[in-house]
């Protein structure tokens, strides 16, 4: 498939648009994350994440609610969950949301912990610094989706950390962005453009259960 079709947008799609979709993606998922505390269960964290969502004026969710805590944070956002888990006072969680505002996607998600765990601390805060890097080499570098990915495999490494490779990064635009079948962003072998393909990180901890997940829009 030729690039242009894996980067088609439909007839409304503006950049502009897609930007502000990011940030009030973001800007709801902050507040997610200020609702959720020690003692909560992931379904409970899930359903008022929910009811939060219904007051922010989005159009629509488009892809599930993922909250995951402890050694779910090693979970892909096609597995489910193991139990019901209660968040601890020294745990870490990630949170991932797909909204649409003004009739385009957003998604983002990041990792944040609870205490003071030094390792968890630290994961969070790399799966961030590691989309950082990785984001950069892409504006400087040019290089393609599946290049991308063996860059942040080698980053991942650099840091200390094992990359999910299970988690390939995607397309988004003006909603639907799945009726253009543009395939995952570790699978392109072109150059992808700014503003069209969502880069994920997921790394794990070599030795505990634990992991970190954060993924933004490639701009």
């Amino acid at each position: 498939m030729e690039l242009a079709e894996r980067e088609a947008v439909g007839a409304k799609f503006s950049a502009a648009a897609m930007q502000r979709a990011q940030a009030l993606t973001w800007d709801a998922t902050e507040k997610i994350a200020a609702l959720i505390q020690p003692g909560m269960r992931e379904s409970e964290a899930i359903a008022a994440s929910k009811a939060l969502l219904g007051q922010l004026g989005m159009d629509r969710i488009w892809h599930p609610v993922l909250i995951r805590f402890g050694k779910n944070t090693l979970r892909t956002f096609s597995e489910r969950s193991d139990d019901d888990p209660v968040l601890g006072d020294d745990d870490i969680y990630f949170i991932d949301i797909g909204v649409v505002f003004g009739a385009h996607e957003g998604d983002c998600g990041f990792t944040r912990t609870t205490g003071s765990d030094p390792e968890m601390q630290r994961c969070a805060d790399d799966a961030k610094r590691l989309f950082e890097i990785v984001q950069h080499h892409w504006r400087t570098q040019g290089v393609s989706g599946q290049a991308l990915y063996e860059f942040a495999q080698s980053q991942a490494k650099a840091l200390g950390w094992v990359l999910n490779l299970d988690i390939k990064g995607h397309r988004v635009s003006d909603f639907p962005h799945a009726i253009y079948k543009a395939g995952r962003l570790a699978d392109l072998a072109e150059t992808p453009s700014g503003g069209l393909w969502i880069l994920e990180i997921q790394i794990a901890h070599p030795t505990r259960p634990f992991g970190a997940f954060y993924e933004d829009l490639l701009v």
